[in-house]
């Protein structure tokens, strides 16, 4: 298991270390080319380093354009899960953190977008001086070529161009202000908070990748930044001829050069995006063939709290514990696509999830089934299986709120190898524990945990499940209710034998008990929820694990449902 971790993170700080250093690379490289390549002498003359600024970051969108594709491809993702399923699962579960890689990508486009514009809005500024000035200087001289045709350097042929016209009335220009706009309202949109709370903003906002691709692809066309040409470059080299340029007498002998010939630097992002879009295309193209395969809802539950549960049934379809699926409802809106954990056992005849109400569409979603059964349409199942539960002797199961839904699906899978005295089962016993705000919502999970309690007990394995569910919110009737009935033998709140407890874990006590209950095990903590409880849960492993090689370690796992 420590050789799991290992792998696990030493291969993500690989592939980080390799796309930061691409990065690096492209930067430098590019960044010496145009700082010090003798095609470039004349434009630099004009520009200065901020040339450099400019390509340099251009190269480094261009490459992380061409990435930013590659992990919202689901089924590409799916395939290359499945023809590794040979690899070691640590890598295969590499592939869950393409969003976090996503946004990684994201964040780099941010920052090189930010060179690229301040850059250019210097280039724009010294082009207009060099336009303007009166003198004999070099970018003066320079900037009067356009007064003999072709020959143009500097793209400012008037002195009335300000920056602003520039900007808008160029296709350099206009593409740039759109794709830096759509930049700016997709990484906006896509805060945490936002999504949780306004999904459809993320998801209509999102699309804007649409615009941002075709302002990139024709964003360098017009190539305004220029080059000496490698025949001019033959003819009038810069070292030998830029004296006579700023020196040019009327009376020239036949020593004179010639005025130097210019040429744009060709467009060549769609080099590096085509095979992604190309890519994403197939990927759309899969999807929505997939979405119109048939799903049968087979029955609709409406639990308390408003928690709704879908059970539903679609031909080949395949899942493993933890895994989840893109769910959409045409009728509320054709475009939407919203992801949920399956909550059912890979050995059930039916697939089901269990939907919170959380944002328009799933209130909507919810009113909608009420009243009657929509159609569905279903993309998935994604993600890596959580099959790590069933490999450890001690299992600890760490749920906060709706993040109970993955453990679900493997309470259910572990009951159904139970039944069917599955021999590569190793788990003996299994801590599970759940934190949850209000009293509602613990209704729909009841009626598993209390089957399961049933079930357990008529095998013989009541000692299996030890579980705790903890009211982290209640209220004075709550509490005055418990206290009236504390000796009754099922808890008041859930009706479970197990009593809720009020307040917060204290997880040292817990890892403590578990500790001293399994002195030579090695126990998988896993957690579905927020990033603070992973710390505290992190620090509880390593406070509680032995030296010892021979007794009880901690081996956490957050796993990325």
């Amino acid at each position: 298991t420590m050789g799991n971790w290992l792998v696990n993170h030493w291969f993500s700080a690989a592939v980080l270390a390799a796309w930061l250093g691409i990065n690096i690379f492209l930067f430098t490289y590019y960044f010496l080319f145009f700082d010090r390549d003798e095609r470039y002498f004349y434009t630099r003359a004009i520009l200065g380093s901020a040339l450099a600024w400019a390509r340099a970051s251009a190269k480094c969108l261009n490459f992380n354009s061409m990435l930013i594709l590659l992990p919202v491809c689901r089924n590409l993702l799916s395939f290359l899960r499945g023809t590794c399923s040979c690899c070691r699962r640590t890598l295969r579960k590499q592939l869950d953190h393409n969003l976090t890689f996503h946004k990684l990508v994201a964040y780099a486009l941010a920052l090189f977008t930010a060179v690229h514009t301040i850059a250019h809005l210097f280039n724009l500024e010294r082009y207009n001086q060099s336009q303007q000035a009166a003198d004999h200087s070099l970018p003066a001289v320079l900037s009067k070529m356009h007064q003999q045709g072709s020959k143009w350097l500097n793209p400012i042929h008037s002195n009335q161009t300000t920056v602003e016209y520039v900007a808008f009335t160029t296709i350099p220009g206009l593409t740039g202000v759109i794709i830096t706009l759509a930049l700016i309202l997709m990484i906006t949109s896509s805060t945490e908070f936002i999504r949780r709370n306004y999904f459809e903003v993320f998801w209509y906002t999102h699309h804007l990748f649409l615009i941002y691709f075709a302002g990139l692809v024709i964003h360098g066309i017009a190539g305004l930044v220029r080059g000496q040409t490698e025949q001019s470059m033959a003819e009038v080299h810069p070292y030998r001829c830029v004296y006579y340029l700023t020196r040019r007498d009327q009376n020239c002998t036949h020593y004179c050069c010639k005025d130097p010939e210019f040429g744009s630097i060709p467009a060549e992002s769609w080099k590096w995006v085509l095979g992604p879009i190309i890519l994403y295309i197939f990927e759309r193209i899969l999807r929505v063939w997939r979405a119109r395969q048939k799903v049968v809802v087979t029955k609709v539950v409406m639990h308390p709290a408003r928690v709704l549960e879908l059970q539903m049934q679609k031909k080949g379809f395949r899942m493993e514990v933890g895994q989840y699926i893109f769910v959409n409802c045409p009728a509320i809106s054709p475009l939407e696509w919203h992801p949920f954990t399956l909550t059912s056992a890979p050995e059930e005849d039916i697939f089901s999830i269990h939907i919170r109400m959380a944002g328009d569409w799933t209130e909507r979603l919810i009113d909608t089934f009420q009243s009657e059964t929509p159609r569905i349409e279903v993309d998935g199942p994604f993600g890596t299986a959580s099959e790590d539960v069933f490999r450890y002797e001690v299992a600890m199961l760490v749920g906060a709120g709706i993040g109970v839904t993955p453990f679900a699906s493997i309470l259910k899978s572990i009951w159904y190898k139970f039944q069917q005295a599955d021999q590569t089962l190793k788990t003996k016993k299994i801590y599970f524990y759940w934190l949850c705000r209000d009293t509602g919502a613990f209704a729909w999970f009841n009626d598993l945990l209390a089957s399961l309690e049933q079930k357990m007990a008529e095998l013989g394995k009541a000692d299996f499940l030890t579980y705790r569910l903890f009211l982290t919110g209640w209220d004075t009737s709550i509490a005055n209710n418990v206290a009236l009935r504390f000796d009754t033998p099922t808890d008041t709140v859930t009706g479970l034998r197990h009593k809720t407890i009020f307040g917060r874990p204290m997880w040292n006590t817990e890892f403590a008990a578990v500790a001293a209950a399994h002195p030579r095990s090695v126990v998988g903590v896993f957690l579905c929820g927020p990033g603070s409880l992973a710390k505290s849960l992190q620090k509880s492993c390593h406070q509680h694990s032995s030296l010892d090689p021979r007794k009880v370690k901690f081996y956490f796992n957050k796993e990325n449902f």
